[in-house]
């Protein structure tokens, strides 16, 4: 390939302009020759004799004819002619004159040639750079190959380096000197005594007497390529010129370039002659050839400029070999690597086998001993996952979905970050012993008339400012039976509890119910005695009470508080503040502002035009509008904030119930919220919490299904008849209760079954739901959509309006009642003693019988009792007196009677008459 790249270098410009220009020789004879290479490669190439041109010696001021701009004078009238060439046409054109037709054809002939080769030339470059490719693939395995085996010698080669060090430094001392001494000439034919760097190769090359000043073919340095146009003085002979050494670096064009010559531009005795090309080194198995550019000038005249290997090198592959052989180490005796296996709650067996860099089929075994049936494609849970890790010789580390939540609470407040917060103020007691109407009268409001029925059935929060300017903040809870995990969710986010107690009334059920609640929550009592504006009530009744159930008050000598109020009269009103601000300063209220908010959800309820609402008191924190929010399972953000008189605020310090509005949807009554940080967390959070609602609904759903046993005796008694109920209510409470008094509804024969309770209003889903499952729904507070009530009407659908709870309670119990199927009840008619027996053919035996008791109807059931046992029981076949049959005979009158099937009777024996009715069940 060096050949062929000298002989292209060599090749003149072709171009269809005459001839006639000033050239170093003609053209004498001129043929192609056929050139072979390896790979059944060839080459045609165009060969040419050409003729010197006669003249003198040049000197060495003149310019070579090969050089840009030709020395002679123009011919006058002639065009001007490049030098650089001899004429490719073939023909003897004269200078001058222009080319015939032959001649042109001629050189449109040799220019086509040209292309042609040229295009051969290129395609075969092409498969040359391929080959190189995969050759340098090849390479790129060899020398993978003596970098492993590199790695294995380190050690002795290190050893061997050393040893090496001091012959290298001797023998480079004796290369120096031999070259000083030894004859410039003597490289041209004889070989160097030591190796000759690829950095330090550099042809030998004839020197002229006198060097010119600025003559390109001389090197100024050591890294100087020589010019493509210099060319030797012609009078000097090549053979008694000088030899002098020079540097070249090494280049990008690798072997290939550096070996060739300078490309020619024009022929002369110089240029004819071809420089030795020094001999291709051989490749180090490292392969970076990054820094081939780069030599040193010492290294390079000792001849020391071979590359090393860097520290780093050695290095990494010292740190290869030593993970290979703890690996060879390892595999060889057997150690098994211990692994930390993170396992969550579920996982598949395939995951499982990954996780401990085992083979799924071995774990599968290890399950089938463990009487485990499972491929590899199926779940298990966290304790068998677990049994199988320990059986491998693992470390096991457990995790469960619920680790979202972690930090979801914060850090613990220190005592430098608390401050003084309102105190959150209960009312509990029994249905209309006064506690809204207690509540107005602190506020100055009036609530209790907008109750529907009187009676509170909503729970509600307000914030009430006395004259000293102190905050307090109150809890209304209903006081109806049903609503008692309302008073629950009151008693649990209250710091004290005041027990309303009606004088006139005393203690009733729900007035103990709050008395448990509050000693549930560990928090203090006050009593307010309440109407004790009424004629006749009797406080010490009300105190003997309530020290039935372990509350001592004030006046009999115990702990707990007791204020007479009236509601009504606004009595004593400014002494229950008093006693609630003295029992906050005794428990010593403090909470920090300066965090995220954290709370609890009082009520939530379902808006038509301002969506989920939620009324939550800010326990912890303080929160601000645009906070992004986690309630229950619902997320969102913080869109606006209103306090119970419905104006807007941009913040809720501790202890203020506020509504918030821009929630996903609606939370249950009683979960906590808390902000977060970042949507991300947000959503990762709600989604966790939707899961475990939804696999707890189903859960639930199965079990209300029951077992096979339970279905195969369902089956055999028939199946159970139930009441289904689609509740809407306007408040999440109010759903929650609804669904609490109806399932306490059900019975053995008749079950109630609450198909789906929500709050809002009853939309067309609702309806078809209803459809369905052929139920009723109940709506709370509630209206139906127009478009629910049209398909209501169409399908059949029975909704029904209520706005006091106990109304719901009292129809569902009729219907219950109606899917009741009718009771067979026995009626006692009458006794009767039999006095003769008669024989009759026909007829069989006839009793004749006195009636001593009631009366005796024909067709009615009889029971035989002899000696007070029982020996028949069957019913009347005839009934006569004398000779005709009658329907009834009674109390004191004679008769004969005939059974059903059954003659067995004697003189003394006792009959029983009775009937069955069938009535409606209770």
């Amino acid at each position: 390939m060096s050949d062929q790249n000298e002989q292209d270098a060599a090749k003149g410009r072709l171009s269809l302009r005459p001839g006639g220009r000033l050239e170093l020789g003609k053209t004498e004879a001129a043929g192609t020759v056929r050139q072979s290479f390896s790979h059944g490669r060839g080459k045609t190439v165009q060969v040419e004799v050409v003729k010197k041109r006669a003249g003198g010696p040049a000197t060495p001021g003149t310019r070579p004819a090969g050089g840009p701009q030709a020395t002679g004078p123009r011919p006058a009238g002639g065009p001007q002619r490049s030098a650089s060439g001899p004429s490719r046409g073939g023909s003897g054109a004269t200078p001058g004159r222009p080319l015939n037709q032959a001649e042109q054809a001629t050189r449109l002939r040799v220019l086509e040639e040209h292309r042609r080769q040229e295009a051969q030339r290129q395609r075969e470059e092409r498969e040359r750079q391929a080959l190189m490719v995969r050759s340098a693939a090849e390479e790129a395995a060899r020398k993978a190959e003596e970098e492993r085996r590199a790695a294995e010698e380190a050690a002795a080669r290190a050893e061997e380096e050393a040893r090496q060090k001091t012959e290298d430094e001797a023998r480079r001392k004796t290369e120096v000197e031999a070259r000083s001494t030894a004859p410039v000439a003597a490289p041209l034919s004889a070989p160097r005594p030591g190796p000759i760097p690829s950095q330090a190769r550099a042809p030998v090359r004839p020197a002229p007497g006198p060097r010119p000043a600025a003559g390109p073919g001389g090197a100024a340095g050591p890294a100087r390529r020589p010019a493509p146009a210099a060319a030797a003085p012609a009078a000097a002979p090549a053979a008694a010129a000088p030899a002098r050494l020079t540097l070249r670096g090494r280049e990008e064009g690798g072997e290939e370039e550096r070996r060739s010559p300078p490309r020619r531009t024009g022929p002369g005795p110089a240029a004819a002659k071809k420089p030795v090309p020094a001999p291709a080194r051989k490749a180090a198995p490292g392969g970076d050839r990054r820094r081939d550019g780069r030599i040193d000038v010492a290294a390079a005249i000792e001849g020391d400029d071979d590359r090393s290997r860097s520290m780093a090198s050695v290095r990494r592959a010292r740190e290869r070999e030593r993970r290979q052989q703890e690996l060879q180490r390892l595999r060889s005796d057997g150690v098994k690597v211990v692994r930390d296996v993170v396992v969550p709650e579920a996982i598949t067996v395939q995951e499982l086998a990954n996780r401990m860099a085992a083979r799924g089929g071995e774990v599968v075994k290890a399950l089938f001993r463990m009487g485990v049936m499972a491929t590899l494609t199926q779940t298990i849970d966290a304790d068998t996952a677990e049994l199988v890790v320990n059986e491998f010789g693992h470390r096991v580390r457990r995790v469960s979905e619920a680790d979202v939540e972690q930090g979801l609470e914060g850090v613990v407040d220190t005592d430098e970050e608390l401050l003084p917060r309102p105190p959150v103020v209960t009312i509990m007691g029994h249905v209309d012993h006064g506690k809204t109407s207690l509540l107005d009268a602190l506020r100055k409001t009036d609530v209790a008339g907008r109750e529907a029925g009187g009676i509170t059935q909503h729970i509600g929060a307000y914030q009430v400012t006395v004259e000293g300017g102190q905050k307090v903040t109150f809890i209304d809870t209903p006081g109806h039976a049903a609503f008692t995990a309302m008073r629950a969710r009151g008693a649990s986010v209250t710091d004290m509890v005041v027990l309303v107690v009606a004088a006139d009334d005393g203690v009733m059920p729900q007035t103990i119910e709050a008395i448990h609640h509050a000693k549930a929550a560990n928090v203090p009592l006050i009593v307010a005695v309440n109407k004790i504006d009424k004629e006749g009530v009797n406080l010490d009744r009300v105190r003997n009470e309530l020290l039935q159930h372990e509350i001592v008050v004030e006046s009999l000598g115990g702990d707990t508080m007791e204020i007479p109020v009236s509601a009504t009269k606004a009595m004593n009103l400014d002494k229950l503040l008093e006693g609630i601000l003295l029992q906050a300063e005794v428990l010593d209220l403090k909470a920090n502002p300066m965090r995220a908010a954290e709370g609890t959800v009082i009520e939530s309820k379902l808006d038509k035009g301002r969506g989920p609402v939620a009324t939550v008191l800010v326990q912890r924190g303080t929160l601000r509008q645009g906070d992004l929010v986690v309630a229950g399972a619902e997320w969102g953000r913080v869109r606006a904030m209103l306090d119970d008189k419905g104006r807007q605020l941009k913040e809720a310090d501790p202890s203020l119930p506020v509504e918030i509005l821009g929630l996903s949807g609606v939370p249950s009554a009683g979960e906590t919220f808390v902000a977060v940080e970042n949507e991300s967390r947000a959503r990762e959070i709600s989604e966790f919490r939707q899961r475990k609602l939804r696999d707890k609904q189903a859960a639930a759903a199965g079990a209300a299904r029951g077992t096979l046993a339970d279905m195969m005796a369902r089956v055999a008694a028939g199946e159970q008849k139930e009441v289904a109920v689609v509740v809407k209510a306007d408040v999440q409470g109010s759903a929650e209760a609804l669904g609490v008094t109806l399932n306490k509804l059900s019975r053995d024969e008749v079950k109630v079954r609450v198909l789906h309770s929500a709050v809002g209003q009853i939309t067309e889903s609702d309806i078809q739901l209803a459809k369905a499952s052929n139920a009723i729904v109940v709506a709370f507070n509630v209206r139906a959509t127009a478009q629910a009530r049209e398909l209501a009407q169409r399908e059949g659908v029975d909704i029904r309006y209520y706005s006091i709870i106990y109304e719901v309670a009292d129809d569902v119990e009729k219907l219950v009642r109606g899917k009741l199927a009718p009771v067979q009840r026995e009626k006692f008619l009458g006794y009767a003693q039999i006095l003769e027996v008669f024989e009759v053919k026909r007829l069989g035996n006839i009793a004749g019988c006195r009636v001593t008791e009631g009366v005796v109807k024909r067709g009615c059931g009889v029971r035989l009792l002899r000696d007070g046992i029982v020996i028949h029981q069957g019913e009347l076949a005839t009934l006569r007196r004398f000779k005709d049959d009658v329907r009834e005979v009674t109390n004191g009158y004679e008769c004969g009677m005939s059974f059903a099937h059954y003659d067995d009777i004697k003189i003394g024996d006792q009959i029983e008459c009775y009937e069955t009715e069938t009535v409606a069940a209770v």
